[in-house]
């Protein structure tokens, strides 16, 4: 069974991060805090590449999931992403950069106001947040800045996996002279225009970010964005041949 707690009674983290604490302040408040297995959150032990470290979450046995926020303790920038899965599952796949040794989790908000909170530690060499982005040296990315691509697979439980990618490079800010740059939401709704899921990504998604969703939904969709420039983006995905 879960452990739960408010944030001002704040549960010991089986993952003994000295951060801890901190973040259910930051994060929670007053809000209930359950630590529960039923959230995985899937990453190597060690990130091999700091500036792409893969990570997976998923809750499937949970239910009424509105929000999900992922954010690492030990990050000069704690917040990951935040993800609204209104006609989706609560399953995203991404990859991050990671500055040092961490843990990563993720906190599920259901319907009842309590945060479902699962992680796991990477390890790593450090340098991912402070690093400048590939696209920063490169004198001809804006020529493909927003550039989308997306493709859909028909899921055998129903609804499809949308995989999409966006050209952009996802500064931190962190790096000297160059200032920050990141995609602040996109939103995925069906051919009548209603929303299916939407996702708010930080500076610590990796630079050109591929994400995975589990939808509820059958394609077409239309995928929508925009960064804290203004840019906006937009792509339309067929639904997947039979």
């Amino acid at each position: 069974m879960p452990l739960g707690a408010t944030a001002a009674e704040v549960p010991d983290d089986p993952l003994d991060s000295s951060q801890w604490r901190y973040m259910a302040r930051k994060y929670f408040r007053d809000a209930s805090i359950v630590f529960d297995e039923r959230v995985k959150v899937i990453a190597p032990d060690y990130a091999e590449d700091s500036l792409n470290t893969p990570v997976q979450v998923s809750a499937p046995d949970l239910e009424g999931v509105e929000q999900v926020l992922v954010f690492a303790d030990m990050s000069p920038i704690t917040k990951v992403l935040d993800y609204y899965p209104v006609k989706a599952d609560p399953a995203i796949g991404f990859s991050f950069k990671v500055q040092q040794a961490t843990p990563i989790r993720a906190a599920m908000r259901t319907a009842d106001g309590t945060w479902h909170i699962g992680g796991t530690w990477v390890d790593a060499q450090g340098g991912g947040c402070t690093a400048p982005s590939v696209a920063s040296a490169d004198p001809i990315w804006e020529t493909r800045l927003g550039e989308t691509e997306a493709r859909l697979w028909s899921r055998d439980s129903g609804g499809d996996r949308l995989k999409f990618r966006v050209v952009h490079p996802m500064d931190t800010g962190l790096a000297a002279g160059i200032p920050e740059f990141f995609i602040t939401e996109v939103t995925i709704t069906d051919d009548s225009g209603e929303t299916l899921a939407r996702l708010e990504p930080y500076e610590p998604v990796s630079e050109n970010p591929v994400i995975t969703l589990d939808l509820d939904a059958r394609g077409p969709l239309t995928l929508a964005g925009r960064d804290n420039n203004g840019n906006r983006f937009e792509a339309t995905v067929a639904e997947p041949a039979s």
